[in-house]
């Protein structure tokens, strides 16, 4: 079966001996189908919810800035944002060189510099940004302000979305399939009351996202030694008579 909704929920039809759904039927499920699909987006959301940094919901984001303005709006799917991720993009055309951006607290930014956001008629002091703050209202901040239609890069993890049409995709990856369809099974053998198969699924559930997780973020970096090693040096002993 293809990956999108349809195929998970008649994968969920299938496991059960209920007659498969089609694109044509599928929007105006009713009873038991209906509560397959619920099952399906309960269970992906379980998985997204389980970790905030999947590395299935990373985004690499780049905006061209404005100008003179100082504060931009995060995307509204974002969930965490890495700020020691922001940087300027090479740019050969306004002779600029890709940059990492210096993080500064939103407090120390208002106390030190917050005045160039006010001063919009000197055009003397926007120039190369090279610090970023992050705002209180999911806004992130350029000082100095932007001389020039700059492209700042960034990266953040995005919230899950509900799977709506028969042909929508899962962001979690298909290797990982079998884990979303014991997540749905669980909730589908809930909705007939058979709670002993529902323990089970739960059960391989459980179990399959500590295989993702095991996979997907437990990893241990290569760490390099700086310890100086020196060669043992032999002691000659000189005896004078």
């Amino acid at each position: 079966m293809a990956y999108n909704f349809l195929g998970l929920v008649n994968d969920i039809n299938s496991r059960l001996n209920e007659v498969p759904l089609t694109s044509a039927n599928f929007a105006s499920a009713t009873g038991f189908y209906n509560s397959a699909k619920d099952a399906v987006n309960s269970s992906i959301r379980t998985i997204n919810h389980q970790q905030y940094e999947w590395p299935f919901n990373h985004v690499t984001a780049e905006e061209t800035v404005t100008a003179g303005v100082v504060r931009y709006q995060f995307p509204t799917e974002m969930k965490t944002v890495n700020m020691d991720s922001f940087r300027l993009k090479r740019d050969n055309a306004l002779n600029v060189e890709s940059r990492k951006l210096q993080t500064y607290d939103y407090e120390e930014y208002v106390e030190r510099y917050v005045d160039a956001e006010y001063n919009t008629t000197d055009t003397g002091i926007r120039g190369v940004p090279h610090i970023v703050f992050r705002t209180p209202s999911q806004e992130y901040g350029l000082y100095p302000p932007p001389n020039e239609a700059y492209t700042v890069v960034y990266e953040y993890y995005r919230l899950p979305f509900d799977l709506i049409l028969f042909d929508d995709v899962p962001n979690i990856p298909e290797q990982f399939r079998h884990v979303i369809i014991e997540g749905a099974m669980y909730h589908a053998y809930l909705f007939r009351g058979d709670t002993e198969n529902a323990a089970l699924s739960l059960q391989r559930f459980d179990a399959g996202i500590k295989n993702m997780r095991s996979l997907l973020i437990n990893r241990y970096e290569y760490l390099r030694s700086t310890m100086v090693l020196r060669s043992p040096v032999s002691a000659s002993v000189v005896r004078l008579g």
